[in-house]
């Protein structure tokens, strides 16, 4: 296949060449086309088609109304289709809409090509529909190909809209606009950009006030006065005679209605404003406005308020399984019943979303996008039964007109609600939500032909600026069956609050306020709060503390208690946000409902480091730990529960400053010194474990005082701890609390211990903790457990163990964070028989042997993730084979196995309902 340019032969309309020689399609399959619109005939000759799908030319431009009418009945034809309408300047390039996604614009759906003009664009999506000799592409491959031509499309706009605004963004700053009033003018200027692009008046008349009735000098006080106009009724104005401004149209609402003083503005901005204006807004879906304004805000910024802005396919994995997902079944389990159709509709009405942190209104932008979508997909159904009747009674076809169904809208704006505690984003919210509204309408508008005329703006939003966490919910919204709360709440853990956050946590937490609560719960108990005894449903994306370690107990018990179940869940993963300087963090998505039964609890798990996509698999329940299996709540112990289980502790902590510690390029010199060589001891801490680093340090538990006088290394070292204790300003720092030769806490056992790291990455498939003789002194970046004989290696080192950490504990990011009191203490290991406890014992020596044959190994290289020896993973499969056999004859073949097995041992153990109500 040549790569030559193909603009030359779409210029020509030799769309045969194009596509059968050029592009690999193949010869038609059908016959001319004739089709009568309003009483004129319209000729249709199909040039190529690929496995159903079916490219048909129509040699004239009629209006884009009757495009559509067109289009709609080609369909009855070529389900899969392409539609080329040319005209001597311009063609319509209608490409298949079937399947898309309800956020496609109208200008993604209807491709213009002007004739003679180079459009690279136009080039490229269509060498992405090439088909090479040797390939034998699906049908679904191939309309795939389309779909990511118009994503390419939409996303090269957005980086392109994003840049337009950092530059206008800039000069409203270096002309002294404070931020706030800068983020204003923008979304002021956006809109009418917007409004430009997509028939909400007259194309290009906003950007022809700029050219021609303003200068640089002039703008500041030319947008305050447009500003002003579009804020007033038509009849309402005191224009002069001839005034560019009378042909604006009345834009209500709240986006114009504060005034505010614009000083003079650079030349350059008018220049970006200019440049602005060429850009064709109509590609940009309102649902990333929020995300493209965030391109002037730090990533500072954002980390202090917890702010983490979201990619619609995140907030797709939330509103999807929450309700977006039920209805679409309901759809199409309705689709041949006008009946149910109708129950449908009403229940559409009902729903009633409110987002209650709701920022730039991302998840409110795509809900409402997402269910006028499915309303239209609906009420074409209708028209399609009606149709089908009218046929049977002789009414004539759905093309001949124009349907009115602007009243039959059930899905309105005023059905959603938002609360923003900063007031730029909640302006930025409205703006949004009122532009992804006029896009729904001309999507209804290329249907049926009509669509509801919007300005004046009669029908809004609720966007309120507020705490959200300090006001009453249902004073926005009344609580009802028929509402569903979702979000983004801010994240804020323990080291990112700030003063104010933590004064709202305390208040909405009361006595049951926990420090180790992140701020995202305080959303969580509000929301039950506010439901009452209301069914409704809620779902928020959450960092993954919410259901990992000792928190979650506090968080899930108002839950549960309320009559809540987990509806559906994602597991950790990776959260990507559409934002500048995007904020790595890794999340869950968590949903509720007071079903009992229905629909089936969905849970999504992700790979290792929450990277790629998720599985979705439907379970039994959802427990609070995110896990199929009871629900049950951990709670941390001072002591094992299992008697038989040794005692775990933080290792030593030298609080030396370093003085106290040996590097290895001091070790000649310490060792050296007769005196100072008495007290040098190998010493662990977590890098030494688990690499087999060497470090050193100095122990003088039985210091001679006398030796002091006798070493100058020991004589300096000691001097410079006391003087690092003194001059700390904490109490347990002081040197009178912690002599200076000592180390700062104490907790080298006597005998021979197990080291263990506090945090190991979640790719290990067994837990990397070593044994050492009581004369190697263990960090307190360890934990460490006397272990004379083994036992506690054997426990750690099992798999059971492994999936307990993994399912209970807490993590940083995506690694698994060891707790003596959490994870250690409450791991529910039964009861052990003499023989049962010898034979775990001499397992967990084993593992010792196996690893020994592999000199020179760290820890990190022998458990280095699907590369462990082969020894070593028998030597760990031993102890499994005795440790799986104390928890009784039940099958332990999946991790899932596993976890239910754990989770019936800690409810016997402590006496916990092991299946609490759901």
């Amino acid at each position: 296949m040549t790569r030559r340019s193909l603009l030359p032969l779409v210029d020509a309309e030799d769309f045969r060449t194009l596509f059968i020689e050029e592009l690999g399609w193949l010869n038609p399959d059908r016959s001319d086309l004739t089709i009568t619109v309003n009483g004129t005939k319209h000729t249709l000759t199909q040039v190529a088609g690929y496995k159903g799908l079916r490219i048909w030319h129509h040699a004239g431009l009629p209006p884009r109304k009757v495009q559509r009418a067109i289009d709609l009945e080609v369909g009855r034809e070529s389900t899969e289709r392409l539609l080329i309408f040319t005209g001597p300047h311009r063609q319509d390039w209608r490409w298949p809409r079937r399947a898309l996604l309800g956020g496609a614009n109208a200008q993604l759906v209807v491709h213009e090509h002007l004739v003679g003009l180079a459009q690279p664009d136009l080039e490229r999506r269509l060498q992405s529909i090439s088909i090479d000799l040797d390939e034998d592409v699906t049908l679904v491959e191939l309309l795939q190909r389309m779909r990511d031509a118009f994503d390419t499309v939409s996303e090269t706009a957005s980086v392109q809209a994003a840049r337009l605004m950092n530059v206008l963004y800039g000069e409203l700053e270096a002309a002294g606009v404070p931020p706030v009033s800068a983020t204003l003018t923008l979304a002021r200027l956006l809109f009418l950009l917007f409004g430009d692009d997509t028939e909400m008046w007259r194309a290009n008349m906003f950007s022809r006030y700029i050219e021609n009735h303003t200068t640089a000098d002039t703008l500041h006080a030319d947008l305050r006065a447009l500003f002003d106009v579009v804020d007033q009724p038509e009849e309402s104005r005191a224009l002069a005679p001839g005034s560019p401004l009378i042909s604006f149209r009345y834009i209500n609402g709240g986006l114009y209605k504060n005034s505010f003083d614009l000083p003079p503005l650079t030349s350059a901005f008018r220049d970006g404003l200019l440049e602005a204006s060429k850009f064709d807004w109509g590609l940009i879906s309102p649902a990333i406005f929020g995300s493209m304004f965030q391109t002037v805000k730090a990533k500072e910024a954002r980390r202090a308020g917890g702010e983490h802005y979201t990619s619609e396919e995140n907030i797709l994995k939330t509103i999807g399984p929450l309700f977006l997902d039920e209805y679409r079944a309901r759809l199409e389990a309705a689709w041949d019943d006008k009946r149910r159709l109708t129950e449908l509709h009403n229940d559409l009405g009902r729903l009633r979303i409110m987002d209650p942190a709701c920022g730039c209104g991302n998840f409110l932008i795509v809900a409402y996008r997402e269910l006028r979508a499915l309303e239209l997909d609906l009420l074409k159904r209708r028209r399609d039964l009606d149709d089908l009747d009218g046929k049977t009674t002789g009414r004539g076809s759905r093309a001949q007109g124009v349907f009115d169904v602007t009243d039959r809208i059930k899905v309105t704006l005023d059905h959603f609600y938002g609360i923003e505690i900063e007031e730029w984003p909640a302006r930025i919210a409205e703006t949004a939500m009122l532009l992804v509204d006029h896009l729904a309408n001309q999507a209804m508008e290329e249907e049926f032909g009509l669509a509801p005329d919007r300005l004046p703006i009669r029908v809004a939003p609720t966007i309120k600026h507020d705490n959200a966490l300090r006001n009453d919910w249902a004073a926005i919204l009344p609580p009802s069956d028929n509402v569903i709360i979702l979000g983004n709440p801010p994240f804020s853990g323990r080291g990112d609050r700030g003063p104010q956050q933590t004064a709202d946590q305390k208040l909405v937490w009361g006595p049951r306020y926990n420090i180790n609560l992140d701020y995202v719960t305080c959303w969580y108990l509000r929301a039950i709060q506010y439901f009452g005894r209301h069914a409704g449903r809620w779902a928020f994306v959450s960092t993954n503390s919410v259901c990992q370690g000792e928190p979650v107990a506090t968080l899930w018990s108002p839950i549960l208690d309320a009559g809540w179940r987990c509806r559906f869940a994602h597991r950790s993963f990776l959260w990507e946000s559409e934002a500048r300087g995007k904020a790595a963090v890794t999340v869950s998505i968590v949903g509720f409902d007071r079903n009992k039964t229905s629909p089936k609890p969905v849970l999504w798990t992700y790979p290792p480091g929450g990277k790629g996509d998720g599985t979705a698999v439907p379970v039994t329940r959802i427990n609070p730990y995110l896990i199929d299996g009871p629900n049950l709540l951990v709670r941390k112990s001072t002591r094992p529960l299992s008697s038989q289980m040794p005692e775990a502790s933080f290792g030593s902590m030298p609080n030396d400053g370093g003085h106290l510690l040996v590097e290895a390029n001091e070790y000649t010199e310490v060792a050296s010194d007769p005196v100072a060589s008495k007290y040098l001891r190998r010493f662990v801490g977590a890098k030494e474990l688990v690499h087999n680093r060497d470090r050193w340090c100095l122990w003088m538990v039985d210091l001679d005082p006398k030796d002091l006088r006798k070493s100058r290394i020991l004589r300096e070292r000691v001097a410079a701890v006391r003087n690092h204790r003194s001059s700390s300003a904490s109490p347990t720092t002081s040197t009178r609390q912690h002599p200076p030769h000592l180390f700062g806490q104490l907790a080298q056992p006597k005998t021979s211990y197990l080291a263990i790291p506090r945090h190991v990455s979640e790719h290990r498939r067994f837990y990397p903790a070593a044994r050492f003789d009581a004369d190697v002194i263990c960090g307190d970046a360890n934990f460490l457990i006397p272990d004379p004989d083994g036992l506690a290696l054997a426990i750690v080192s099992s798999s059971m163990f492994m999936v307990w950490q993994k399912a209970i504990g807490g993590r940083i990011k995506s690694d698994l964070r060891f707790s003596k009191t959490f994870t250690y203490n409450t791991f529910p290991l039964p009861v052990l028989s003499k023989r049962q406890y010898a034979a775990l014992c001499s397992a967990g020596t084993a593992i010792l042997t196996a690893r020994a044959t592999h000199v020179g190994w760290s820890l990190a290289r022998i458990y280095e993730s699907d590369a462990i020896p082969d020894n070593v993973v028998a030597a760990h499969l031993a102890v499994d084979k005795v440790l799986d056999s104390t928890f009784g004859r039940v099958s332990l073949d999946t991790e899932g196995d596993r976890q239910r097995a754990l989770f019936r041992a800690y409810a016997a153990l402590n006496g916990q309902e092991a299946f609490r109500s759901t």
